[in-house]
């Protein structure tokens, strides 16, 4: 199966060994069996997820177009998805309907691309039908690559840095309305709440992150750890003698300073620990897309990866300040 593209807050790529029998299911995300971690020796058979508000997509195979802009009647319609309607591609740009977080998110773009971050799609506006356009992406979703290389991590955490430093100046529309699904230990700045491998497009030279619906306020910290939990990765049955030095590489491309290294750890199991509390809850209260991810067996990775990045916080912690 050919290796596709991404879309914009829409579509990531299957690892290229995926099948399904009609479909090609994008949007799956790690840590997971369709993903193998090479460091040091070891090998480490990851748990697929599918933690976001806007997937899996599915899109028909043989039937993206790679050949230039399609006009609107040439739209590529996207089926499937636990959130948004119907979402499509229209050439170089993303189509999908605005929500109640639409005004925020864009003002947000809007504010990244005036002050020079590259690492976010352009936010090019509302089409006739009202719905958010956005640039496509072209690339490959960093979930379906090689894991990063510590040079890779350090150079994740200088983006992620970047797109801090530029979201300091952004001041949101009056009474905005955001989608942060987990509550956050601060609310200093706007974050992206989701910088994990299945939202990160390698596009040459540049990396770009997507899927900015669940932006919002939060703090440095509580971001970048998500990021650790899902890019070292840190899963139940993980080595920490291999974990630590790709925490710190992460950490070190960021420039976290003593005090910041001595608060990360506990930040990261919270976070992680936050993402199972979502699940488990929606399983109690019916609440869609969590209850049905919980059903379907997502607490069985994001539990277990809280309980072993809790079991092991002095040795993060020695990791990243050794």
């Amino acid at each position: 199966m050919t290796r596709s593209t991404n879309l914009e807050h829409v579509m990531v790529v299957a690892p290229v060994d995926t099948d399904v029998d009609e479909a090609e299911q994008v949007g799956q995300k790690p840590c997971g069996r369709a993903a193998k971690r090479m460091e040091g020796g070891l090998v480490r058979h990851l748990q697929l997820q599918n933690h976001g508000s806007h997937g899996p997509w599915f899109v028909a195979r043989g039937s993206m177009n790679e050949d230039g802009p399609m006009c609107s009647s040439e739209e590529q319609v996207l089926h499937g998805g636990n959130v948004a309607e119907t979402v499509v591609r229209v050439g170089s740009t993303v189509r999908k309907p605005a929500g109640v977080a639409t005004e925020a998110v864009e003002a947000l773009l809007d504010h990244l691309a005036n002050v020079g971050f590259q690492g976010a799609p352009r936010s090019l506006g509302r089409d006739e039908l009202g719905r958010h356009v956005l640039e496509y992406i072209p690339g490959d979703v960093a979930y379906t690559l090689a894991p990063l290389t510590a040079g890779e991590l350090r150079r994740l955490g200088a983006l992620i840095q970047e797109l801090h430093d530029a979201a300091e100046s952004f001041k949101p529309p009056p009474i905005p309305q955001w989608n942060v699904v987990i509550v956050p230990d601060r609310e200093d700045l706007v974050c992206h709440h989701d910088l994990a491998p299945w939202n990160l497009v390698r596009s040459g030279d540049r990396w770009v992150f997507i899927d900015w619906d669940g932006a919002g306020p939060g703090s440095r910290l509580w971001d970048l750890a998500y990021t650790a939990s899902t890019f070292v990765p840190l899963c139940a049955g993980g080595d920490p003698v291999l974990d630590g030095p790709r925490l710190r590489a992460l950490a070190d491309g960021y420039g976290l300073d003593e005090q910041q290294r001595r608060a990360f750890p506990a930040l990261i199991a919270a976070h992680t620990r936050g993402m199972y509390d979502l699940l488990h809850s929606a399983s109690l209260t019916g609440e869609q897309p969590w209850a049905r991810l919980y059903a379907e067996g997502h607490g069985d990775h994001w539990g277990p990866a809280a309980d072993y990045i809790q079991e092991h916080l002095d040795g993060w912690t020695a990791a990243l300040l050794g």
